[in-house]
């Protein structure tokens, strides 16, 4: 199985991305036929890693602030990103790159070694609902990538 898992808070302008992502591939039918697993995570670190476990790759997409140009796609190897989290007695404090330092931890062997992270440059995390220009036309590019990462078994994943 592979999942692909979105994460981010639709309530927040372009931190929305991942979900916006996750329906493109949904309209393109790709988790139809049982081999695909599509997650919009939200904001809950846990559920992604969770929703990780005993699939033998993972691909997250999440909105980032580098300061880089809006719009702008990064694709990283999961094992760059994965960070321990810190001591907390709130889940709301576990995020998906503690969800992937944590998993590897509990669950061994049954979490992925393939695991891909696309992030894509908000340009506005203020309240409100829609993505910008630069991030919507970001979430069709991210898309595509993800369908030729899931459809073509030879597609190079960082």
């Amino acid at each position: 199985m592979i999942a692909v898992i979105g994460c981010g808070n639709t309530n927040r302008r372009d931190d929305g991305v991942g979900s916006a992502v996750l329906q493109n591939l949904a309209a393109r039918g790709l988790a139809e036929g049982g081999d695909v697993a599509l997650l919009d995570a939200g904001t809950d670190g846990m559920a992604v890693m969770f929703a990780a476990r005993g699939c033998r790759r993972l691909i997250v997409v999440d909105a980032c602030r580098s300061g880089s140009e809006p719009g702008a796609i990064f694709e990283v190897p999961g094992a760059e990103l994965a960070a321990p989290s810190p001591p907390s007695f709130s889940t709301h404090d576990f995020r998906w790159d503690h969800a992937l330092h944590a998993g590897r931890r509990i669950f061994g062997a049954a979490f992925p070694e393939d695991v891909q992270v696309l992030l894509i440059e908000a340009a506005d995390v203020g309240f409100g609902i829609g993505l910008t220009p630069a991030v919507a036309d970001a979430a069709v590019k991210t898309a595509d990538r993800i369908e030729r990462l899931v459809r073509d078994p030879a597609q190079v994943v960082l």
